[in-house]
């Protein structure tokens, strides 16, 4: 009898796809909507700028972290088998490609386009005389008294240029034949505007900045001869965060990151095509980088700052109609928010629900004589934020108001140091996140003083609370009063701001000391299910899947014969439609006009269906080294919608589009006469919903009575 042969395991390269080339696929999909005809120019533009946007911060926190890997631990290879050095040359050739594509959208399409919509760039030749006039006076009179020239010279490199700051290069030599060309830096100042407005008698015409101080680059420096002018700008690695054990005042340190930032290495330099060899090999030894470092673009510098010419007021046959958030049915204007908890719980999804129920909440428990205290996490918030204008105010009513700001939460630290001080002046006790890990959590509990005793309301939600971004991201919000999820959550507050150990919570899940192991634990239960002949499903929307962990048992699922649905809007390292491996998984990514950020996970569950909703992505990072929940969501209604929400997402075939086994994304086969727009479709829903409920307020028949007897 012949042996069995041994089930031998496929190499990491056939079971797992890198986390970074990934992300660049991610973001080349954000490119395909501005190279969309159909969608209409200024939101092509602001689709540009996101992309220049993710790229910055791609580069200083994924590069920038490989390069010290590559620099301490050559040999170190990722779960998907390839070295930091693979994966940086990876990087550089497929990022190389995306910027060339959305350069060549910006420069041959876009804005010829803007410019017949009346939106135009003049270059300092294109400006006729009074443009010209115009310009030359904004020269002298702002910008020659705001920026100041840096001399340098050629040798070790120098650590002195911000990073993401836009500067000019310049190459002078004097007027005696024998005077030595010297080098100059100037930096253009924040303070002044990219896009200086020029007179037109109808369209919007502009000029860059650094096109006008080019032209008139000679009054810097009467008296020499400029042989170059070029624009630059270097980008510097931000993978850089305080050592918490050493750290006595996490305040002060923090701002040491903040500052480390500004002289770290130079990871990627973004360099106008036009300059020459001579200037190239100057700022390469300025700023201490590589050839390979160096992105020679054929356009403008940072096409992030054209969000603001997509922004631009008086142009909105230029832009989609805005889709206005709805007040939801369950929460009617000015009603008292803890009256319709108390009635049942309230799950919301914005931005198609309005986060106006979130703030009212707290706004109201600011200034209820009953509430007694208010327990908050803050990660990101808004500039002039109402959230924390109410917890302001709750405290200096009274009320005991405790707030975990984050000081960690990147590129937000400078923000959030100012929110922390400005709520200890109002009273609030301020705590400045958990040692060792970022509180990435979405929690607010409201405790209130009632007839039948204490009473804890909760907020759970997907989302920051920031009522920006909760009208630009799709997340989920969860309104109730459960008194044992009330009890976890206050267990929880507890554990995060007392130095008390993680407790063993009834229903929430916690990373990172059991979040983890209920996701793995309920993929387990699916795969019992499954291997008795039951049916087995699993859905789950999440932003990122890249924790090895996960992604086996779902292998391990998915053989087992558990039917595999995740909607997984950037990274996924899972490989989708192998057979033998994972032919039972399907993998849709949507991007559309909102970022999809709302986390819900569910298991069938032999068909007593689990729902939950989560502030974590499927990652290490999430799972391992954050503070985060994993929340169940048990009220019928609720989850009926969640399910839905789901539903609507994975049968997206305009926006939406299938991961491949390689990696790479396809557009999924639509049933005929069955296109779904899925962000679309719900904001259809909200609106029906929301008219519907007007017109029930509209047609309640009031009846005339007689007087009462007096």
């Amino acid at each position: 009898m012949a042996a069995a042969k041994k089930k031998t395991k496929a190499p990491a390269e056939a079971r797992y796809l890198n986390r970074e080339l990934s992300w660049l696929v991610f973001n080349a999909r954000v490119l395909e909507e501005g190279l969309d005809p159909e969608i209409p120019l200024l939101d092509r533009l602001k689709f540009l700028a996101i992309v220049a946007s993710n790229l910055d911060e791609f580069f200083m926190v994924r590069v920038g972290g490989l390069k010290l890997l590559a620099a301490r631990n050559p040999r170190h290879r990722d779960f998907a088998g390839l070295s930091p050095t693979q994966q940086l040359d990876a990087i550089r050739e497929r990022a190389a490609e995306l910027v060339e594509r959305q350069y060549a959208c910006y420069r041959d399409d876009l804005e010829p386009l803007l410019a017949e919509a009346g939106i135009r760039r003049r270059r300092a030749a294109d400006l006729v005389s009074g443009q010209r006039a115009y310009a030359e006076r904004f020269m002298e009179d702002e910008v020659l008294s705001v920026l100041t020239p840096m001399a340098m010279e050629e040798g070790p490199p120098m650590a002195m240029l911000s990073g993401k700051r836009l500067h000019l290069g310049v190459r002078l030599k004097g007027k005696e034949a024998d005077s030595p060309i010297r080098h100059v830096v100037i930096p253009i100042s924040p303070a002044l505007s990219r896009f200086i407005t020029l007179p037109s008698s109808q369209d919007f015409e502009y000029i860059l900045i650094e096109d006008l101080i080019a032209e008139f680059i000679h009054l810097f420096f009467p008296g020499e001869k400029v042989l170059e002018c070029v624009a630059f700008r270097p980008t510097r690695n931000a993978d850089m965060s305080v050592r918490e054990d050493m750290a006595a005042d996490l305040l002060s340190h923090m701002k040491e990151v903040l500052d480390a930032r500004d002289i770290s290495d130079c990871v990627r330099l973004e360099l106008h095509a036009s300059a020459t060899q001579t200037m190239t090999r100057f700022l390469r030894q300025l700023l201490g980088v590589r050839e390979r470092d160096i992105y020679r673009l054929d356009g403008p510098l940072d096409l992030s700052a054209m969000m603001k010419i997509a922004g631009l007021g008086g142009y909105d046959a230029l832009r989609q109609e805005p889709w206005r958030p709805m007040m939801p049915v369950e929460t009617p204007e000015g009603a008292n928010m803890f009256a319709l908890i108390e009635r049942s719980p309230i799950l919301l999804y914005h931005p198609y629900d309005a986060f106006e129920p979130v703030l009212r909440l707290l706004q109201q428990a600011a200034d209820d004589p009953d509430v007694l205290a208010i327990k908050q996490i803050l990660y990101r918030t808004s500039r002039d934020s109402q959230i924390v204008k109410a917890l302001r105010r709750a405290a200096e009513n009274g009320k005991h108001v405790t707030a975990l700001v984050e000081l960690k939460a990147r590129f937000d630290e400078a923000r959030n140091i100012d929110r922390a001080r400005d709520l200890e002046h109002a009273g609030v006790q301020v705590v400045y996140g958990v040692k060792g890990y970022k509180t990435h959590a979405k929690l607010c509990m409201v405790v209130r003083r009632e007839p039948s005793g204490i009473a804890r309301y909760l907020h759970l939600g997907t989302g920051n609370y920031n009522e920006i971004t909760a009208g630009l991201y799709s997340d989920v919000s969860y309104l109730v009063k459960d008194p044992i999820l009330g009890q976890d959550a206050a267990m929880f507050f507890n554990a995060i701001t007392g130095y008390s150990q993680p407790q063993n919570y009834e229903k929430l899940a916690a990373a990172p000391t059991g979040l983890r192991d209920r996701l793995l634990q309920s993929i387990d239960a699916e795969i019992e299910f499954a291997r008795h002949g039951q049916p087995a499903r699993i859905w789950a929307k999440v932003n990122s899947l890249a924790d090895p962990a996960l992604i086996d048992k779902l292998y391990e699922a998915s053989q087992a014969g558990v039917k595999i649905e995740l909607n997984i809007r950037g990274i996924c390292c899972l490989r989708p439609g192998v057979p033998g491996l994972s032919e039972n998984i399907r993998v849709l990514s949507i991007i559309d006009r909102y970022l999809e950020h709302a986390r819900i996970v569910y298991f069938h569950h032999g068909g007593e269906s689990r729902l939950f909703i989560s502030s974590a992505d499927w990652m290490i990072r999430n799972l391992d080294r954050r503070i985060e929940l994993l929340v169940p969501v048990e009220s019928a209604e609720c989850r009926r919608r969640l399910t839905h929400i789901l539903k609507t997402h994975f049968a997206d075939t305009v926006k939406g589009r299938e991961l491949q086994p390689d990696g790479t994304y396809r557009l999924p086969k639509a049933k005929k006469g069955r296109r779904v727009q899925s962000q679309l479709k719900l904001y259809e829903e909200a609106v029906t919903a929301f008219r519907k409920a007007r017109q029930l307020e509209t047609t309640v028949f009031e009846p005339h009575l007689p007087p009462k007897a007096g």
